[in-house]
């Protein structure tokens, strides 16, 4: 079942570790077939040198398991509010990224200082606020995607234009229009949020990029009269 995008979903996650993103298992990556309403994502605490495209399992919107005998990852409940939320994703990633998780764990806004941040964040990387008690004691993984839908619709963000968040005290999620392209943002985000650290300890005081150039770095990509890289030719 979903076999290329099972193919898809694998290649996303065993590229985790390729990339420094992931120690262990901390991580997993799902896609979607939204004509089916099917989710492929990692099974739980697989190891990704062992992890087959076979391993995947594949759940519906409400998290029943469709095909698979392992266990879904932990985070399932919170790649599915995320997708029943936002309609244009097509894959999900989660990591726990040593210096995204470092602002996580400040509970700040990944400020955008610069033209990098701004090629692929329209803006700061928001910081979700913390779960209550009993959002921590009840539908944790649940909550966790709900108070990063309410984050974005809080704030009046566009999840198109700012493809990830920090989860307070947690870490990021971060998505795209594949797996192959929410792996992409990831290590973008790992990358700028790098970046803001050293920014911070050469100029704790550092302003943050005008916005006449995060309108030029983001819009001359992702605009309607985006003109960077190649046309494609029919």
């Amino acid at each position: 079942m979903l076999d290329e995008l099972r193919q898809a979903v694998w290649a996303a996650n065993v590229e985790l570790p390729r990339r420094g993103l992931v120690t262990y298992t901390w991580g997993n990556v799902s896609g979607i077939n939204r004509d089916r309403g099917l989710v492929v994502i990692k099974p739980s605490g697989v190891e990704y040198e062992s992890l087959t495209p076979e391993d995947l399992v594949v759940v519906d919107l409400d998290g029943n398991t469709v095909e698979g005998s392992l266990n879904p990852s932990s985070d399932t409940a919170t790649h599915l509010a995320l997708y029943r939320a936002f309609p244009h994703l097509g894959g999900v990633v989660h990591t726990h990224s040593p210096n995204a998780v470092a602002w996580a764990q400040a509970e700040e806004d990944i400020p955008c200082y610069g033209t990098t941040h701004a090629d692929y964040f329209y803006g700061p990387i928001p910081c979700a606020r913390r779960l209550t008690r009993a959002e921590i004691d009840g539908d944790y993984e649940g909550n966790t995607g709900r108070v990063i839908v309410e984050t974005f619709q809080s704030r009046s963000i566009d999840p198109d234009y700012i493809p990830g968040v920090i989860c307070a005290g947690h870490g990021p999620f971060v998505w795209g229009r594949s797996p192959a392209q929410a792996v992409y943002h990831s290590v973008v985000l790992e990358e700028v949020a790098r970046m803001a650290i050293l920014t911070r300890q050469v100029c704790p005081a550092a302003h943050a990029a005008p916005q006449a150039m995060l309108d030029k770095h983001f819009l001359r990509k992702h605009g309607p009269n985006a003109y960077y890289g190649q046309k494609q030719h029919a």
